[in-house]
């Protein structure tokens, strides 16, 4: 199950849970009003690659890849960390598929504060195209997922502000409780 919470206003190490006090979680409804979606995936791999086969075919998913994030396996890991966490947008969905470690992604709520989303293996998340995000790596500086795209795959980050961006106008149009 993925947990989200709205994050607290603290800036050092990036890698840390920066949980409100009290917390204040998010739950899967809120995330979906902002169009991310969550699926729960099967520890049994056999049930898991049913799962994601369906929800593959089911979105158009045509070409997928693999990303380790990790100091030993990431080229440039420092430069391309920052790079990952500078708050973008993409003209298509971003979707993962953690199988090993964990991380954060952070998206904006309506008030435009941030919401962090905490990935853990058998977490399939997507992001909609045009949502401000970042990603961050958590304090265990490890994880591994898929990455799917209808298609093939498009790279381009576009760092904020990106407001005058059609994709972005769209995302709005398409979710009026988003910011």
């Amino acid at each position: 199950m993925v947990r989200a919470w709205h994050m607290n206003e603290v800036t050092e190490d990036q890698r840390k849970p920066h949980m409100t006090d009290p917390p204040q979680f998010v739950t899967l409804d809120q995330l979906k009003d902002l169009g991310v979606l969550y699926f729960g995936i099967s520890s049994d791999p056999a049930k898991a690659e049913e799962q994601v086969t369906k929800l593959r075919k089911d979105r158009g998913y045509t070409y997928q890849d693999e990303v380790i994030c990790s100091r030993e396996k990431l080229p440039n890991y420092d430069e391309t960390l920052k790079t990952f966490f500078t708050e973008h947008l993409h003209s298509d969905e971003e979707i993962r598929y953690v199988t090993e470690g964990s991380g954060y992604l952070d998206v904006r709520d309506k008030n435009d504060k941030w919401i962090r989303i905490e990935v853990v293996p058998n977490v399939f998340i997507i992001l909609p195209a045009g949502i401000y995000h970042r990603f961050t790596l958590d304090e265990k500086n490890y994880i591994k997922a898929h990455r799917y795209f209808v298609g093939e795959p498009v790279w381009t980050a576009h760092n904020r502000p990106a407001d005058d961006m059609e994709i972005r106008k769209e995302y709005i149009r398409n979710h009026p409780n988003a910011g």
